[in-house]
């Protein structure tokens, strides 16, 4: 089983070197190769290490992981998908959006009163990415030492139970119900601080079910356990249940996808958000060009091709 790596405050002052060799990953004479190609080639000493072939991308996000007491997984046995990539290359390129991502939540609604917590992720047609993009961000929160729950709120085609490999027996529709009384709610193993509520079994009246109070009442509870939710939810095309979702949550990220998403409606999906009485944060572009990394729009400004 993938294990994670959690540093302690005393690795914080330890350089990557020490750390790689107190853990048996790399030889004292090898960190002095290193540091004299380093200093010839004028580079990092993770880059100078990966080009003599003495280091791995695996041992610099592990020493990273040490020296910023950040959790990800790594190893054997994934307990989670290779596509929640930030779990297990939080320090990569996409990590590092994921990352400014958050950072942009966190000023523009979480931080802003007490009461936000919950965030829905929406879109206008199924394949855009945002189970993906749902994913990895709840994933970054609890990197972050915030307590973060996903929920899955597609009850027609959920996926949370897939990318985090749990199973889907029971679930958010088992709650809706009045069906399950114990815990359904799944802790990711590796990742402290995360837990997933996956969607339970597809029900016939996914967006009765979400209509009845009895989901304001789980994520109300939710609300006092948790400091970040996440909602996962249906494209706008499939239904009314991501207006529902969104107007529990309060806040909507909106998500769309180069050379799938419609401009005409990703601008009506907004408006509808809007008139629904949710705040639209901003929106993500998925699959943008390499030289145009994804990032929050200002309100108003959503757009996508």
């Amino acid at each position: 089983m993938a294990t994670m790596s959690s540093g302690k405050a005393r690795e914080a002052d330890r350089s990557i070197g020490a750390i790689l060799v107190s853990s048996g990953r790399l030889a004292i004479e090898d960190v002095e190769r290193i540091i004299n190609f380093q200093k010839e080639r004028d580079l990092r000493f993770g880059d100078a290490g990966m080009q003599l072939g003495l280091l791995t991308e695996a041992d610099i996000f592990y020493a990273l992981s040490l020296q910023f007491d950040y959790p990800y997984l790594s190893g054997p046995g994934h307990p989670v998908s290779d596509e929640v990539v930030v779990a297990y290359r939080p320090f990569s390129a996409e990590g590092e959006r994921l990352r400014s991502l958050r950072s942009q939540l966190q000023l523009r609604w979480f931080r802003e009163g007490a009461s936000r917590v919950a965030l829905a992720v929406v879109g206008t047609r199924p394949g855009e990415g945002r189970s993906l993009l749902a994913a990895n961000l709840a994933v970054t929160f609890a990197q972050a030492k915030e307590r973060t729950l996903l929920i899955d709120g597609d009850l027609r085609n959920p996926r949370q139970n897939s990318l985090f490999r749990v199973e889907n027996q029971t679930g958010l529709s088992n709650l809706l119900t009045g069906r399950m009384h114990e815990q359904v709610i799944k802790l990711v193993p590796g990742i402290p601080g995360l837990a997933v509520l996956p969607s339970g079994p597809i029900p016939p009246n996914p967006e009765e079910l979400l209509g009845r109070a009895s989901f304001a009442r789980i994520l109300e509870q939710s609300m006092s356990a948790f400091d970040v939710i996440i909602i996962d939810t249906p494209a706008i095309t499939c239904g009314a249940d991501v207006t529902l979702l969104a107007r529990f949550a309060g806040a909507a990220l909106v998500v769309a996808r180069n050379n799938m998403t419609r401009t005409a409606e990703l601008r009506d999906l907004v408006a509808h958000m809007q008139d629904a009485g949710v705040k639209v944060v901003g929106s993500v572009l998925v699959d943008a060009p390499f030289t145009k990394p994804a990032k929050l729009k200002k309100q108003g400004e959503a757009g996508g091709r």
